[in-house]
């Protein structure tokens, strides 16, 4: 039973080892980034229509690596598979990425569009696309209330733009709610000034008072504060997972010397039995 829980372990450290060597996953990344210019390809009907039998050939090689590939990592990782988001989030795209474009299915357009997402794939094995992804997530609470800032902002200024131009500026300031897209057009800088700010000023010669501390407020502090969030959690992100790498080189190494004391008891049990036929052999002579 101690032999076959050793092989059983030392079996599932080599799927392990396979499966995080560099050259398996710089593999599965082209692979990955195949299946995501073939996607490309076959919005072009004129293509798609000449080499149709070829293309989807390719693409269920594709789909066919990805299964193998979550296959292997299920051996090698067990229940721990699932403890990963990142894991979750490729099983989800491959149980995806098998449901058929046609057949049953055919008439359900929104499975042949969510063959698009297997590029998302290319999120979870570049790191630095990891990072930044996790950054976004992780900042959602606090991106959340500098944005609650932001629409206070926003509510403020629309409520005096149509106070003040709306008789004007009925297509801009007409109402609270255009106001509001007005502004918001004006703080992503989109043609403000020659669109929006200077018919404007030409009709009130102090509106600019309005329109730049408007940009100041909103694009060149609250916007910065949203940035400065997200790269704050970009930087401990990074941290974190330089953290876990040199925990993992540990545990990698403490696995190592368990398979080794495994092997060496093995061989202990070995010798022990010898021993014990070679003394029943002694005792009946």
């Amino acid at each position: 039973m101690l032999s076959n829980e050793f092989n059983k372990k030392r079996l599932k450290n080599c799927f392990k080892k396979f499966v995080e060597n560099s050259l398996f996953q710089n593999f599965i990344l082209a692979v990955i980034i195949l299946n995501a210019v073939l996607l490309g390809v076959m919005t072009y009907p004129e293509i798609t229509n000449r080499f149709n039998s070829s293309l989807n050939l390719i693409s269920n090689i594709c789909i066919g690596i990805f299964t193998v590939e979550i296959i292997l990592k299920l051996f090698a990782y067990g229940r721990k598979f699932f403890k990963s988001g990142w894991n979750n989030f490729d099983f989800i795209i491959v149980l995806i990425s098998l449901v058929p474009a046609g057949g049953t299915f055919s008439s359900f357009r929104v499975f042949r569009i969510l063959r698009a997402l297997r590029a998302l794939r290319l999120v979870s094995h570049l790191e630095r696309l990891r990072v930044i992804v996790q950054a976004i997530i992780d900042s959602i609470p606090n991106v959340g209330w500098a944005s609650g800032l932001l629409l206070i902002i926003f509510y403020i200024f629309a409520i005096m733009g149509t106070t003040l131009f709306s008789a004007d500026f009925p297509d801009w300031f007409g109402t609270l709610g255009k106001s509001m897209y007005t502004l918001f057009q004006v703080m992503t800088l989109e043609s403000w000034s020659m669109g929006i700010a200077r018919p404007v000023i030409s009709h009130f010669p102090y509106a600019w008072i309005y329109f730049v501390s408007f940009i100041l407020v909103s694009s060149f502090i609250v916007m910065n504060v949203i940035v400065g969030v997200v790269v704050n959690a970009i930087s401990e992100i990074s941290a974190d997972i330089k953290k876990e790498k040199e925990m993992a080189k540990t545990s990698s190494e403490g696995d190592d010397l368990r398979i080794e004391f495994l092997k060496l008891k093995n061989q202990m049990n070995v010798v022990e039995n010898l021993l014990e036929i070679q003394e029943s052999k002694a005792d009946r002579r």
